[in-house]
């Protein structure tokens, strides 16, 4: 007999997600995928990604959340949120530093009503230090730290990355900070502030770029090969009918690469024996690669390189990646029929429990639509108390 399904491991913990934008609500996401009752708190008229109306950004973000709508501004809206906090277990903001503190929903002032409180901080650059309250956007912060340098061809001006990487990187991170603080807050009863920055979590990323800076002093722009250009054949090749990207890690990959274009008298080449000899006649080895791509359809190419065991992938358009069969079969994208936007592909958790269930992902409420009852269990108000607090513009 199989074991019984175990229940997903943040079952139990109620979150208070203030999030906005990208980074705060994709840690609110992921918390709720992994079992956590994620209560979204938005201001009266919807949170700024929803200023243009319904949307597949924000439904992608708010999946499997309530929805409430709260004047933080407001006396009676502060006190309201405190009774929320007394009851939760976790508070998260991607507020500009300074902000809960004016607005009364700081650790300090939620501890008061409940000392267990995990409170998570996201920011663009921390909640210390000279640039604390530098305004962030994660392309001001691809601009600040380095990635957008790096970004591009040499003899091309900067640019950004084509997604969001930052905004993500900083939910991600914020997401293990929350599960971390948890984990302590579960043992001690204790809370604990956890803050995460953009502007941090974008460091590591500069990895390979550092290497070539440090080895010589500058990081160029690369264009599609490798950051410290140590690495041959490594670039996106022309393909008859589109393109594809292809590494070739190890000698392995390159004696297979050298097979699969038929070219195997070049296995004792000295100018390619190693990676270093190919990095230095790296022209020579992506004339011989894209001599042989260009003549051939990308899947062909993909399918005859991949089959050798070598590192490679069609560059496909987002059409083709909604569609994606892997995905869709592993139930991370899933086709949703939405009343105002049709059907959207939607995105799970990338995080897997195993033993648990899949939670079902539910499609994004409308702005306050839990409004009556988060209120009515919470903070015992009535639907026409409630109504009220409507009619007075707190909620």
């Amino acid at each position: 007999m199989s074991p019984e399904p175990r229940p997903l491991p943040l079952s139990g913990i109620t979150v208070l997600d203030l999030g906005q934008i990208y980074q705060g609500p994709y840690a609110g996401f992921l918390l709720a995928m992994a079992g956590a009752r994620v209560i979204k708190v938005e201001q009266t008229r919807g949170e700024p990604l929803r200023a243009r109306g319904d949307s597949i950004s924000y439904a992608a973000l708010n999946s499997s959340k309530e929805t409430i709508t709260l004047d933080l501004k407001s006396e009676a809206g502060r006190e309201m949120f405190l009774g929320l906090a007394e009851k939760a277990d976790v508070v998260l903001v991607n507020f500009a530093p300074g902000v809960p503190e004016n607005l009364g929903i700081d650790a300090d002032s939620l501890w008061k009503v409940n000392p267990k409180l995990v409170f998570a901080h996201a920011s663009g650059f921390g909640l210390s230090g000279p640039d604390s309250t530098q305004t962030a956007m994660d392309i001001t912060v691809q601009a600040h730290m380095g990635p957008m340098s790096v970004t591009g061809h040499p003899d091309q001006p900067p640019v950004k990355a084509g997604v969001a990487f930052i905004d993500f990187l900083g939910g991600t991170h914020l997401y293990g900070g929350i599960v971390t603080a948890l984990f302590e807050a579960q043992k001690t009863g204790v809370g604990r502030i956890v803050e995460t920055s953009m502007a941090e979590a974008t460091y590591h990323t500069l990895c390979s770029n550092m290497l070539s800076w440090h080895q010589t002093g500058v990081a160029p722009r690369t264009g599609n090969k490798h950051a410290a250009l140590g690495v041959a054949p490594y670039d996106v090749y022309q393909c008859s009918d589109g393109h594809i990207a292809l590494i070739s890690v190890t000698n392995r990959h390159w004696r297979a690469v050298l097979e699969v274009i038929g070219r195997p008298d070049l296995l004792d080449e000295p100018r390619f024996r190693h990676n270093t000899d190919r990095a230095m006649n790296m022209d020579e080895v992506d004339e011989l690669v894209q001599g042989w791509t260009s003549t051939r359809e990308r899947d062909q190419v993909a399918s005859q390189l991949s089959d050798a065991g070598v590192p490679v992938a069609v560059v496909r358009e987002l059409d083709e990646v909604v569609r994606d069969s892997h995905l869709i079969n592993r139930e991370f994208l899933q086709w949703i029929d939405h009343d105002a936007l049709g059907e959207i592909p939607l995105p799970h958790s990338p995080i897997r429990f195993h033993g648990s269930p899949l939670r079902e992902l539910e499609i994004f409420h409308g702005v306050g639509e839990d409004n009556e009852s988060i209120f009515g269990e919470f903070l015992g108000l009535t639907p026409q108390e409630v109504a009220n607090r409507r009619d007075q513009g707190i909620i």
